[in-house]
């Protein structure tokens, strides 16, 4: 009897851990992959508006300073 409770007191801290230990742990691996997309994407947002407003000054006549090129990573 004694062992069937220490195996379901085993079972029941495996299933449902204490909320304070979860604390202490990294961030989730998905947490970590939508951050890392959502950085990319604001990378690639930030080389678009620049494109925009090089192309649309072009159109005007206006000097166009081109920002410096940061190359982006790309991730299968």
């Amino acid at each position: 009897m004694e062992r069937q409770t220490r195996e379901m007191r085993e079972l029941s801290q495996w299933a449902f851990p204490d909320p304070e230990e979860l604390v202490d742990e990294q961030p989730e691996p998905i947490d970590s992959a939508v951050l890392q997309r959502r950085r990319e994407f604001a990378g690639t947002e930030t080389a678009a508006l620049h494109r925009a407003r090089a192309e649309r000054a072009q159109r005007c006549g206006a000097a166009v300073l081109p920002p410096q090129y940061v190359p982006l990573r790309f991730s299968a």
